[in-house]
């Protein structure tokens, strides 16, 4: 086995199982990032598929001899029943994933809103070494978990540096100066840190004929998970929520996503520095 591969394609209701495969794995093979990848076997399950042509489809497409084999005994069978045995765990662990998700949901919104349905939320973060090379990161999560199409990166100028309260208020610029129009306004917005981020984002918003609701989250004595202070927007009232609550394992994922994004774009940006010179940037010299 080199590797293993899980898709959940979003599919009309009444699709029958030939219809979805038969459709994805022309897409599958005939995508780019796959044309260089046609294994001279394909082996699926024993549904009434027209293989032959669908062979026949591919060859013409790509140019590759390829097979499509339904097999019924030896050991390209025991290679579909490893793969049937695989894609079920997926669905387990993806409807696992779902639950938990959505437990932690109800938790946090008994906390924060409970006569609000709250179905996006965002969390931003800054990440820099000694002021330099300064990234946000704004990562998004919806009641399905992650929504990763939805995050971005902004790199950080014309600030003092190491200035993390300056840092903020030019994410949230950059990243809510067209959001009421696009309609990508959160219902709970995190800030990674203490009352000074938050600052920053009740001054972007306190304008706003509907703000999202804003909540800090301050890492407790010694940094340790489960000692944060949660502190709402506007109010200043602080919440310690117990270690084993959903809703703060909850907080805590989300604020970790957004930490874990913004140190790799700043790692990317700090590499593409290092990489480069001052002197590439002279004419007639150049690179």
């Amino acid at each position: 086995i080199q590797g293993s591969r899980s898709y959940f394609p979003k599919v009309p209701q009444y699709s029958s199982n030939e219809e979805i495969l038969e459709s994805f794995l022309l897409q599958y093979y005939l995508n780019q990032n796959h044309g260089q990848r046609i294994p001279a076997e394909i082996i699926i399950p024993a549904l009434t598929i027209d293989t032959k042509a669908l062979t026949e489809q591919l060859r013409a497409a790509i140019d590759v001899r390829c097979r499509i084999l339904q097999p019924k005994r030896g050991e390209r069978l025991q290679y579909l029943t490893l793969a049937s045995k695989n894609a079920m765990n997926a669905v387990h662990s993806k409807l696992g994933l779902q639950s938990t998700m959505q437990s932690r949901l109800q938790s946090l919104t008994k906390v924060l809103a409970p006569e609000q349905a709250i179905e996006r939320m965002e969390c931003f973060d800054i990440s820099h070494t000694m002021g330099e090379q300064t990234v946000a990161s704004c990562v998004v999560f919806d009641g399905n978990g992650p929504r990763k199409a939805d995050y971005r990166r902004y790199n950080i100028s014309g600030i003092t540096p190491g200035d993390d309260y300056a840092a903020m208020a030019q994410a949230l610029e950059k990243r809510y100066k067209n959001a009421i129009e696009k309609e990508n306004v959160p219902d709970v917005l995190f800030i990674d840190g203490g009352k000074g981020q938050l600052t920053q984002a009740e001054s972007y918003f306190q304008n706003w004929p509907q703000p999202p609701i804003l909540l800090g989250v301050a890492k407790g004595e010694s940094r340790r998970p489960g000692l944060e202070t949660l502190i709402f927007g506007y109010s200043r009232k602080t919440i310690h929520l117990p270690a084993d609550d959903p809703g703060l394992h909850l907080i805590q994922y989300i604020r970790d996503e957004a930490h874990r994004f913004a140190i790799t774009g700043h790692r990317q940006r700090r590499a593409k520095v290092k990489k480069t010179s001052t002197l590439e940037e002279i004419p007639a010299v150049g690179a």
